[in-house]
């Protein structure tokens, strides 16, 4: 989630002023860019625990060593460090501690995937010394919620107070997920349509490929990517499947639209966040919000709102791939190149619009409902979403092969795909390893993950 914002702009006062902040996003291709976002868990090397904000081996003390030694520029919240900032990247915090890296637009595969690496080079650097590891997974594997320790971050006692009113499982959803996503580019409103569409149809495909959650508490919870499921039961009024996407005339218009009915969290204003928590950003606009009587929002509130959207594609000024359960160093590599082999190539794009033609809306709630579950083997349509992971990994490849960005040992940037190409071939999802490992070598000592998996 993002560092408190930087400015504030001019006051809101209509919807077209909306529209028109989306629609700076369109760029030629050539000035296209691939954003990649990923999380993990810290714990404490000798108990494996979690790791708190304060303290030798705390949170505090792993971003002020990576200022300290890397020249990261601290973002400060009330005097404490919550996030880090550096040539375009972030690091930030998720509710629970899980540090999360948020790269720069980049050209290639191969920068993103040396971005990833770079990253995680110098957080061991840190860590290791101060007894710290780094999991990735997409969910916490051991852990209570009530074991997870907070982050001082305003906006997020805001949502924790809130999240329990609207659903069962926001609070683990705050506190024990992690995941991996990937920010990508459009031509023009059509193209966005096309992307938008494409990817929020084939998002479970991603999430059975990516399925790297099934433990709570120590034991097997049933699911392949339990993350996903999370999602189900967090909150109605700004989860789902977004059916209207699908629908003709849908455009930056009916997003902002879907936007302004989300109800809202907060309001960032002169250092705090101010509690809005269900309150219409319509009256904002309007100047009648509670909170803020007869103050107008600006382009920052405005932004701040549509991160509290939680769709499995969201769009900014950008397109949000989120249906990805964390995981280990080639996953980070393989979100991205799947994604842009399926978008960023008008011949993979057209394949993959194809591949989910004429799926109905309660298609599509199937897939989002059975998938967080049974991952790769999900029925569907006389098939199994492994036949479809199959044909997505396919038309991505081709993708990236006529793409052609050369690395400088000659190789293209298809080679981030042999992981996805190796679960298709297996249909062994990152899960299935795992829980495979836990019935044998391990012998039910889910400990044993932490040691086998860790960065």
């Amino acid at each position: 989630m993002s560092a408190p914002p930087s400015g504030k702009g001019e006051p809101i006062t209509d919807r077209r002023q909306l529209v028109a902040y989306m629609e700076q996003g369109i760029k030629p291709a050539a000035a296209w860019r691939i954003g990649t976002e990923h999380e993990k868990f810290g714990f404490t090397a000798d108990d494996l625990r979690p790791l708190p904000y304060e303290g030798p081996r705390g949170i505090r003390t792993l971003l002020e060593g990576m200022a300290g030694q890397f020249g990261w520029t601290p973002v400060l919240e009330g005097g404490r460090p919550i996030a880090l900032t550096k040539d375009g990247c972030n690091i930030t915090l998720e509710p629970g501690g899980q540090f999360e890296l948020s790269g720069a637009p980049l050209e290639t595969l191969h920068q993103t995937c040396c971005e990833v690496h770079t990253h995680l080079d110098e957080v061991k650097k840190i860590a290791g010394p101060l007894g710290i590891g780094m999991l990735g997974m997409g969910f916490d594997p051991k852990w209570r919620r009530d074991e997870i320790p907070w982050m001082p971050k305003g906006r997020y006692a805001i949502m924790g107070s809130y999240m329990p009113k609207k659903g069962s499982l926001g609070l683990d959803m705050m506190l024990r997920t992690c995941t991996v996503q990937v920010n990508l580019d459009f031509s023009s409103e059509a193209d966005m349509v096309r992307k938008f569409r494409a990817s929020l149809a084939l998002q479970p495909v991603a999430t059975a490929l990516f399925a790297n959650s099934p433990f709570t508490e120590g034991r097997p919870n049933g699911f392949q990517s339990y993350r996903s499921h999370i999602w189900t039961d967090t909150d109605p009024d700004r989860c789902g499947t977004l059916p209207f996407v699908f629908e003709e005339g849908f455009g930056f218009e009916r997003y902002v639209d879907y936007i302004l009915d989300v109800p809202m969290y907060f309001v960032y204003r002169d250092g705090r966040y101010i509690d809005a928590s269900g309150l219409s950003f319509r009256d904002f606009m309007a100047g009648r919000l509670d909170v803020l009587p007869g103050e107008l929002p600006t382009i920052s509130d405005w932004v701040d709102h549509l991160t509290t959207a939680f769709p499995e594609v969201r769009l900014k000024r950008y397109l949000e791939m989120r249906g990805a359960d964390g995981g280990p160093w080639n996953a980070l590599c393989a979100l991205p190149a799947l994604w842009v082999g399926l978008l960023y190539d008008e011949e993979a794009l057209q394949a993959a619009l194809d591949l989910a033609a004429g799926w109905t809306a309660e298609d599509h709630e199937t897939l989002r409902r059975e998938v967080p579950r049974h991952g790769l083997r999900t029925p569907f349509k006389g098939g199994t979403v492994l036949d479809l992971a199959r044909e997505a990994v396919a038309i991505a490849r081709a993708g990236l092969e006529r793409r052609a960005r050369i690395n400088w040992d000659g190789q293209d940037e298809t080679r981030y795909l042999r992981l996805l190409e190796e679960i298709v071939a297996s249909g062994r999802s990152m899960a299935d390893e795992k829980l495979e490992r836990f019935s044998g070598a391990w012998e039910g000592d889910i400990d044993r993950i932490y040691r086998d998996y860790a960065f």
